[in-house]
């Protein structure tokens, strides 16, 4: 009996269950989350590699892998292309996906935003307990209602020194240079969070009386004015999502228990730290 037959699962099936978990109407306006690459009406899975971005690298590392499947959490094509030339890493990337036959599915926003999704991984990731989303608000998909929110808040077991949670964030996000404001005076309990791009959070987070604010970006200016109002704490926008991966590897886990699946060993983070 070959595996590969009994065992078989269509590309199709592994995206349905993807957008059962995290529906694509949960996406922001901006973003193009979904199918990027390829053809799955009939196409069985051979395998799938998870990553956060896609690169020529995790392209030649899926073809290698015998994958004929890539999901990322950052979609690879964010606007129209006008042209497919070698010109652009992205222009070149569709071209080597096709040359390789792979398919290229995204879930971005639209998991940012679902329940169980980025960044209550970063919250399990924290301890924290209690969590609930910041900014919940429903979204129809199809028949049903499904209700989105933006960053969470939760509760640390206990009350923390600011000093250790700081170097915890630190520790269990490998982060090389871990960005914060003044060390808080007090005990940190309630933290809210966004991965990624997730500044714009901050104030709801102020709302809410959290007493530490974690993201992966933050610009300058937004440090100002919060001394002792609350801890933040800004790890990078790569090292905030990166456990991504692992939700993806759940979901089509749970799908297809026997297809090979695989986090990818390609270090996609474009920023170097000296």
């Amino acid at each position: 009996m070959h595996p590969h037959t009994s065992y078989s699962v269509k590309i199709k099936d592994i995206i349905c269950a993807l957008e059962r978990f995290a529906p694509l109407p949960l996406q922001e306006s901006y973003d193009n989350a979904g199918l990027q690459v390829g053809l799955t009406a009939a196409e069985e899975a051979s395998g799938a590699l998870l990553c956060l971005d896609v690169t020529e690298d995790v392209i030649m590392e899926a073809a290698s892998l015998g994958c004929n499947l890539i999901v990322s959490h950052h979609p690879l094509l964010f606007r129209p292309l006008k042209q497919l030339t070698d010109r652009t890493q992205v222009e070149r990337c569709v071209r080597l996906a096709v040359e390789q036959g792979i398919t290229i599915y995204a879930a971005h926003t639209n998991l940012d935003n679902a329940e169980d999704g980025v960044n209550y991984r970063i919250a399990e990731k924290l301890g924290l307990v209690d969590v609930q989303m910041m900014q919940r608000h429903p979204v129809r998909v199809g028949e049903r209602v499904v209700t989105a929110g933006s960053g969470v808040i939760g509760y640390l077991p206990g009350p923390e020194d600011s000093l250790a949670f700081l170097q915890r964030i630190k520790d269990v996000f490998h982060v090389e240079v871990l960005e914060h404001n003044e060390l808080l005076q007090r005990p940190i309990q309630s933290v809210a969070l966004c991965g990624g791009a997730g500044a714009f959070m901050l104030d709801e987070a102020l709302r809410l009386e959290a007493d530490a604010f974690v993201t992966g970006e933050m610009s300058y200016h937004q440090f100002f004015g919060h001394e002792q109002e609350i801890q933040i704490a800004v790890m990078g926008h790569y090292q905030s999502e990166q456990f991504t991966k692992e939700i993806f590897s759940h979901i089509i886990g749970d799908l297809a228990p026997h297809l090979p699946v695989f986090i990818t060993n390609v270090d996609t983070n474009p920023i170097k730290y000296l």
